[in-house]
């Protein structure tokens, strides 16, 4: 399965980046990059359970693909959650069932950065997403 655009431009900057402390200022830049939620958006119905940051996940479909949008309090969960979502955009139902979360971030070379916590965080989401996919 190809990557989004947005995805291998991802995996070459993590794959240049020299440690672990040029990763982490990376990833609060891709976490900079969410397009902000609206606080109509920031509703109870759209917070991620699971998650000890706060995290609130919105999903459209459009043409049987999925564009979800993001947020949290946390930089550092905001950063994972840009990655997460560059992606997952423009996968289907299955295709985001199917998702391989650790080997993403195996790949970007955040997966010894991902704490049992972050990891179960990040899988909240993922669940979400398909959950929300399912109901659609």
């Amino acid at each position: 399965m190809s990557l989004p655009i947005a995805a291998l431009q991802a995996l070459d900057a993590f794959e240049q980046a020299a440690g672990w402390e040029q990763r982490a200022r990376l990833l609060m830049q891709w976490g900079e990059r969410l397009a902000p939620l609206s606080e109509e958006e920031k509703s109870e119905s759209n917070r991620v359970h699971g998650c000890e940051s706060q995290v609130w996940l919105v999903a459209e479909q459009q043409n049987g693909q999925w564009r979800f949008k993001g947020a949290s309090d946390a930089r550092i969960i905001r950063g994972l959650l840009a990655l997460l979502l560059v992606r997952v955009e423009g996968l289907s139902s299955t295709e985001l069932k199917q998702l391989d979360l650790p080997a993403w971030f195996n790949q970007l070379g955040l997966g010894r950065q991902l704490s049992p916590s972050r990891s179960n965080g990040l899988n909240a989401v993922l669940q979400r997403m398909a959950q929300l996919a399912a109901d659609a």
